[in-house]
């Protein structure tokens, strides 16, 4: 066991997971967190609390952010923002295809880095340039995918919640086709594509929970016998753990899986299902 919690550098943005050390923020407290470039501040959104698993190698949390700590922070927002507000102007005046998508700021070495999607390649050059000298500071322009894009702006995916790539995702691993429909889900792009346009990440880290379940349920089209008689499995809910079955005699029931299962019902039927007391 061990002692974890959460951070955010922005409101309801990605979740990032430290090691609280000696420390016992709350929820909405301004902690540090280690970083290549430095202590940054950071938000609390989850107090440290204990989990069962054994987690090693999390950063340790360097403590609560001082007034001073707070208002370099608060300078280093400013900056993002002067920024960004630059290159959008300059983007306009030099009339490339780019649009801005995230800025930071290394206050240290004073660099921005600007992350940027484009429909091809462009020649910055001369953008950066203006950039550097309308700044005042060294420039990095960086070009980003329709993935990393939705991870730096954050939004709402289709099931209605934060997306995942701007929360607790850490890395892009491949979606196929293949698992939308193991999932029993139509290939249709408006029901299988995030806010990215790419096929859901959800797709990728719910797909071993899908195979286990389709392995036990009982196939679609499949005659089952069910508490309300035989029929047809048309339908499987994995996460409610349930299956639909359209009925010999007309209509349809929801029923869990274990109910029609056989195996499960032969059981039953030798030793009874378990709901009278022990002797």
């Amino acid at each position: 066991m061990g002692m974890v919690m959460a951070v955010s550098f922005t409101r309801y943005g990605r979740l990032y997971y430290l090691d609280p050390g000696p420390h016992s923020p709350k929820v909405g407290d301004k902690v540090l967190v280690p970083t290549d470039a430095g202590p940054e501040v950071a938000e609390c959104v989850w107090a440290p609390q204990w989990v069962s698993e054994d987690i090693g190698g999390l950063p340790v949390c360097a403590g609560p952010a001082t007034e001073e700590h707070l208002a370099r922070d608060e300078a280093n927002r400013r900056r993002r923002a002067e920024g960004r507000s630059i290159a959008k102007r300059l983007i306009r005046k030099h009339d490339l295809p780019m649009k801005v998508i995230g800025v930071d700021y290394l206050d240290a070495d004073n660099i921005f880095k600007i992350y940027f999607t484009a429909p091809h390649r462009v020649d910055f050059r001369a953008l950066v340039r203006d950039l550097a000298r309308g700044i005042k500071a060294r420039v990095e322009l960086r070009q980003v995918g329709p993935r990393d894009e939705a991870r730096l702006q954050g939004g709402i995916g289709p099931c209605g919640r934060d997306l995942c790539c701007a929360t607790f995702l850490k890395d892009f691993e491949p979606v196929s086709v293949r698992m939308a429909k193991d999932q029993d889900l139509p290939v249709n792009p408006l029901r299988i594509a995030g806010a990215c346009g790419r096929l859901m990440c959800c797709l990728k880290y719910e797909h071993p929970l899908y195979v286990e379940a389709h392995q036990r349920m009982p196939a679609l089209g499949s005659r089952v016998e069910t508490p309300e008689g035989p029929g047809q499995v048309v339908g499987r809910n994995v996460p409610a753990d349930k299956v639909t079955v359209r009925l010999n005699g007309g209509g349809r029931c929801s029923c869990p899986s274990a109910s029609v299962c056989s195996p499960r019902r032969q059981h039953d039927a030798m030793y009874g299902s378990g709901d009278g007391d022990a002797t």
